[in-house]
Order: C-alpha cells, then sequence, then structure tokens
C-alpha cells in the first residue's frame, strides 16, 4: 500500500511546497504527497521557486491551497511546519513537526539553506517510511 503524506503550513507557498517537491522528486510514484496551509497565499513563494529550480525542480505551477480534513484523515504521515495551533490533528496519525525558518520574504541565499534542510528531512522521513517507498 501506498504511504501518504501531507505537509502542511501556514500559508502552502514555501516550506510544504518544497517539502512536496522534494517528496515527489525523490519518491515517484511510491508515496502520495499532498500539501496544504492553514492561511494559503495566493501563490508560491518565488524564491522558493528558484531555489529548488536550481535543484531541477519545478514547483512553479503548484497553487497553495487550504488542507482538507480529508487529506489529513488520509494521511499516514502528517508533517506541520510552523502552522501551529491551527496545525490539523487527527488521533492515531503519525505526526513530525518539523522547526524550519520560514522563507518568506527571505532573498534566495537565505532560503537555499532552508532549502536543504527540508532536502535533508524529506530523505530521512523518505526512508521511514518502509522499503516500499524507498
Amino acid at each position: 500500500m501506498k504511504p501518504v503524506v501531507l505537509f502542511a503550513c501556514v500559508h502552502n507557498a514555501g516550506r510544504s511546497q518544497m517539502a512536496a517537491g522534494f517528496m515527489r522528486h525523490l519518491a515517484g510514484d511510491r508515496v502520495e504527497v499532498l500539501s496544504g496551509g492553514s492561511a494559503p497565499a495566493d501563490t508560491v513563494n518565488r524564491a522558493a521557486v528558484e531555489a529548488m529550480a536550481e535543484m531541477g525542480i519545478d514547483i512553479a505551477g503548484e497553487t497553495p491551497r487550504r488542507w482538507a480534513d480529508a487529506d489529513v484523515e488520509r494521511a499516514d504521515v502528517v508533517v506541520t511546519m510552523g502552522c501551529g495551533d491551527e496545525c490539523p490533528f487527527f488521533p492515531g496519525t503519525r505526526y513530525e513537526d518539523w522547526e524550519v525558518l520560514d522563507p518568506a520574504g527571505r532573498p534566495l541565499d537565505e532560503v537555499r539553506p532552508v532549502r536543504d534542510e527540508i532536502e535533508r528531512r524529506v530523505r530521512a522521513l523518505l526512508s521511514s517510511l518502509g522499503p516500499a517507498s524507498a
């Protein structure tokens, strides 16, 4: 069975989009990837798009969205990044809270280390999902 991972942050414009992009890139079709925010922005953060493009990952066509309760219920793992009390919670679901700097309003040179930290965490998460997703 394919694991489902939901990446959640406030605006679904930076951190969660980068994490979802890395997971899709690294896992391919072995993991179903969802992302959402508590207060979605209108567009994906331009610096996040540029930073991911440097890695060969295109998130420019993504659209920030609010997570749905159905997304959380389906998820095997919910990764939260800075959404605080607005973060979704359903008992029995595996949660990881990643303290990752918000790239909003930061220049590209400050977003690159955020991107690299997210990549490291996504790789660790992917390996923890078991052999079917590795």
